[in-house]
């Protein structure tokens, strides 16, 4: 017998029944499902207004803060250098030769001391010609000495021969005047003694000025073949000093720099041989950009550091000349100059350029560089805010600050390259 499983189990939908709907409940909970909605979109508009503000945020142990202060600002500007010899002369061939060195380099010489000689046959042959030469005319000045002596000897005979003439003439005259006077002698007689008289006196008298002539003569004539000789003599010396320096001797205490050429060679005239350092006498060379070019100028403070110690100098030169986009300088060093120095020794410098008192500071850092220092991140309560500010003088550890900042506000001096330019950055402690 088949039976209804249909009929046997019924289902509960003759107990289900029909109710009506609260229509308060339901605006109800439309009315808290449309806060809750209401506030969320609230709550992201205040996150995105604050993630508008601070795009991101960074660690403050990240970051260099530093406040904004009153004070002293020393414009000065770090350069390298290096310790130079400041007397440190070249030696140069004085003619065509061949070249003996006596030393070689890193050799201690003291002043005089001969580094290196020349052979030369020309000079040599020329200081021998000049010393004929003169020896010449040494002897010609002699034998003019004698020839002036003889001829006024000659001169002077004529003249005392003319003057003795002059007084036998004046004596016989004398005695025809007296006889004159009684009429003894004729008259033709006294004339004719009388014009012989004159005679003497006027050959006597014509003597004498030509011995004083012939005086001034042999007086010139000796003094051209002294000029002579003195011509001769400063050719002759200057031979011997042509063929004396051929010995080179060293000008100064010092050591071998360098040699330029090998020992017996041929060199031509002026070309360097070697190079003596005097290592009593330092000072130290700066490379400085050729930006501070306008600021340079001589006498300026110089601290230098070497060998771990602190010293001081002073510009002393300045190359007229730009290389390399550097300019050179020479620094002497103030009082004794440290011990322990070599030459091409490396140095760091610091150039004191200009003091500026009570302008506001700020401590220099990366900040400078970026965007050129026109932008600065001030800091306050944890927001770093990017602000347009103008910077003035700046030296190796402070900027002066023109406009944009105020004494005491803190900024951003380092670690802001990670900022990107935000308006705004959030600082976590």
């Amino acid at each position: 017998m088949l039976i209804n499983e249909s009929a046997m189990i019924r289902d509960t939908s003759a107990q289900d029944s029909v109710l009506s709907v609260d229509m308060g409940a339901r605006k109800k909970r439309l009315w808290l499902w449309g806060g809750a909605g209401l506030a969320g979109l609230l709550a992201l508009v205040l996150l995105l207004s604050a993630w508008r503000a601070s795009s991101h945020s960074v660690s403050a142990a990240r970051l260099r803060i530093a406040a904004v202060s009153h004070g002293t600002l020393v414009r000065d500007a770090a350069v390298n250098g290096k310790v130079v010899a400041a007397v440190s002369p070249t030696l140069y061939a004085t003619a065509a030769a061949t070249v003996t060195l006596k030393v070689q380099a890193g050799d201690a010489v003291k002043k005089g001391q001969v580094v290196a000689e020349l052979e030369s046959p020309d000079l040599s042959d020329q200081l021998k010609r000049e010393q004929s030469s003169y020896e010449q005319l040494q002897a010609e000045v002699a034998r003019q000495h004698i020839l002036a002596r003889k001829q006024k000897l000659l001169a002077q005979r004529d003249a005392e021969q003319a003057e003795i003439e002059r007084i036998a003439a004046l004596r016989a005259f004398h005695r025809i005047e007296s006889a004159g006077s009684i009429g003894v002698v004729s008259k033709n007689d006294f004339l004719k003694a009388q014009d012989a008289m004159r005679s003497t006196e006027i050959r006597s008298k014509h003597a004498e000025q030509a011995a004083g002539l012939e005086n001034e003569d042999v007086v010139l004539e000796l003094k051209t073949k002294l000029s002579q000789l003195q011509r001769q003599r400063l050719s002759l010396d200057y031979a011997q000093r042509r063929v004396d320096e051929l010995k080179l001797r060293a000008p100064v205490d010092g050591i071998v720099g360098s040699l330029a050429v090998a020992n017996r060679s041929v060199v031509a005239a002026h070309s360097a041989l070697l190079t003596l350092v005097d290592l009593s006498q330092l000072e130290v060379e700066l490379e400085i950009p050729e930006s501070y070019v306008a600021d340079l100028g001589l006498g300026m403070t110089v601290e230098m550091t070497i060998n771990g110690g602190q010293s001081k100098g002073k510009l002393a030169a300045i190359s007229p000349e730009v290389i390399k986009n550097q300019v050179l300088a020479r620094v002497r060093f103030d009082g004794a100059q440290p011990a322990g120095l070599r030459q091409s020794q490396r140095v760091s410098a610091r150039l004191l350029i200009e003091e500026k008192p009570g302008v506001l500071l700020l401590p220099r850092g990366p900040f400078v560089e970026s965007e050129g220092g026109r932008f600065a991140y001030v800091v306050a309560s944890g927001v770093a805010s990017r602000r347009a500010i103008q910077l003035g003088a700046t030296s190796i550890t402070a900027v002066e600050i023109l406009s944009g900042l105020k004494d005491g506000e803190q900024v951003v001096i380092a670690g802001s390259e990670t900022f990107e330019n935000a308006v705004s950055i959030s600082i976590n402690n």
